[in-house]
């Protein structure tokens, strides 16, 4: 046979062997969307699987987890990171205790109206009192608490024009404290309670003075209030003394008020000394604009062994001066409480009790009068060595650096700057400057802010506007550490304790049931 007739030999192959022959081998393990090729399963979308999280108490039979989070996990849960959706949890009170990540219980929060403020610490609080941390809402304009603290069956106490009174001269449970203490064998520590009630109460007729006059008062007329209350408590030993005592006290001049305002045996000087204070007294003792609320007996004791919050919504925000005066009498009232407790506690004569204590809108006190940043300052640093966490809220940095005086500027920085975490929300980018100079932001984090910052759009289809897209995001930042971005949502319980819109609510509804009836109904 010849080599051509070789090459003209049809060949004998099957079309089954011809195709086996030509196709690619097969692989050996499918691709990420099944096998390749024609009639093999290739999925052209592959769905992403349902993911789980939770704890190796809850899911320990999957130890060790494919996926770590970097989130911290202890504290209340705040809400979850906003890129990777981890669940956060974050509070004062717990990273402070339990998780050494800060070194202060305090925690203050900054960010524009509207954007979730309250509603973050309101989670806080919900969430301390079921680990066993009692809430004091020391003063709520709003009211964003009062619900809350009904729901946990707390304790409202409302003040203001025809509401309630708050006696600042009431020097409240520490009169029985310290007796209970004495009958103890704790002399020492009685003698403490006394003293720390003496000197809040100072403190709060300073600062309602300095409130009532723009300026504080002198230091002649601060140690002539000191000697005042002291006999106040020798004369008053079964009853609490008012604001109208202390007025009777001044224009008496007993011989230790004398000596202190430096007459030398004139009595004509002395009333010539303390004829400013005497004025401001009589404002404050007999129903001047500050004095209705303050001069009365107090109407509602506060309580330690549950939350409470003080409903100061009913004062008009005009009353810009009563507004901050209430608030400061309100903070100074609960620290004192919250003093006692700690007292009781250490002779043992309580169960000891941790608090969280929210000072709200903290900007409309550092703005009543100068000094009110020292009075604000010394009521906050007398609680650092107890065991009570703190939340100061307020908008921007700029309601800081807006105060007179550079000194006043700098002490209302240091609140930012001593906070163990700071929780940031929306902020415009003019507020970049000041808050990096108490917390350092890194550039990304500020172009985050500055983003949530921005305005609602409007949904043509609906006709509404789209909610604000920094809404319930705030950055966690503590010291020079990277922000956590969370997101908070509110679950269908808390929703019921968090309308802050109630009053436009109502209108709505109202409005809905009036579109509703019938036009003759509506008429009639």
């Amino acid at each position: 046979m010849t080599m051509a007739t070789n090459k003209k030999r049809k060949s004998t192959k099957s079309p089954a062997q011809k195709a086996q022959t030509t196709t690619e081998p097969r692989p050996l393990r499918p691709s990420g969307r099944g096998w390749i090729g024609r009639g093999r399963g290739t999925a052209g979308y592959v769905q992403a699987p349902v993911e789980y999280r939770g704890t190796t108490v809850q899911v320990c039979g999957l130890w060790p987890f494919s996926v770590g989070t970097g989130a911290p996990l202890v504290g209340v849960p705040l809400g979850r990171h906003l890129y990777t959706g981890a669940t956060v949890c974050a509070d004062p009170i717990s990273w402070f205790q339990r998780a050494k990540l800060i070194s202060n219980p305090s925690v203050f929060v900054l960010g524009l109206p509207g954007l979730g403020k309250s509603t973050t610490v309101r989670r806080m609080a919900a969430g301390l009192a079921g680990f066993g941390s009692i809430p004091f809402i020391l003063g709520d304009l709003k009211p964003d608490y009062v619900d809350l603290i009904e729901a946990l069956g707390g304790q409202v106490i409302r003040l203001g024009r025809g509401r309630g009174h708050l006696n600042v001269l009431d020097p409240g449970e520490s009169t029985e404290a310290a007796l209970r203490l004495r009958e103890a064998g704790y002399e020492k520590e009685a003698e403490e309670v006394e003293a720390d009630a003496h000197g809040r109460r100072l403190t709060i007729v300073s600062a309602l003075l300095t409130i009532l006059r723009k300026q504080p008062p002198s230091d002649v007329e601060e140690s002539i209030v000191d000697q005042a209350l002291r006999i106040l408590d020798r004369r008053f030993v079964d009853q609490v003394p008012v604001l109208a005592d202390l007025l009777a006290i001044v224009q008496e001049g007993p011989a230790e008020l004398r000596e202190v305002a430096v007459d030398r045996g004139d009595f004509a000087e002395y009333q010539r000394t303390t004829r400013g204070l005497e004025a401001s007294l009589i404002s404050l003792a007999r129903g001047g604009r500050l004095g209705e609320t303050f001069s009365r007996p107090t109407t509602n004791p506060m309580r330690r062994d549950r939350p409470v919050v003080y409903d100061i919504s009913g004062l008009k925000e005009t009353d810009v001066d009563l507004r901050a005066a209430t608030l400061l009498a309100c903070w100074s009232n609960g620290f004192a409480t919250v003093n006692v407790a700690n007292a009781l506690a250490e002779a043992g004569l309580e169960p000891q009790r941790h608090y969280f204590v929210i000072m709200d809108e903290l900007w409309q006190a550092l703005r009543s009068g100068s000094g009110m940043v020292d009075r604000v300052d010394s009521l906050t640093r007398l609680n650092r060595q107890f065991g009570v966490g703190q939340a100061m809220i307020t908008h921007t940095m700029r309601d800081l650096d807006a105060l007179p005086t550079e000194e006043d500027r700098m002490k209302a920085r240091g609140f930012v700057e001593r906070a163990g975490m700071v929780v940031v929300g929306g902020l415009p980018h003019s507020e970049m400057p000041l808050l990096t100079t108490a917390v350092p932001f890194s550039l990304a984090e500020q172009s985050l802010l500055t983003g949530w910052s921005a305005p609602p759009s409007w949904d043509a289809t609906t006709g509404k506007e789209t909610e604000p897209p920094g809404r319930g995001k705030f950055l966690i930042k503590v010291g020079g550490r990277p922000g956590i971005p969370i997101t908070v949502k509110l679950t269908e319980t808390e929703r019921s304790t968090n309308d802050t819109n109630k009053r436009w609510h109502a209108q709505s509804r109202v409005g809905r049931r009036l579109h509703a009836v019938e036009p003759e109904e509506a008429v009639s």
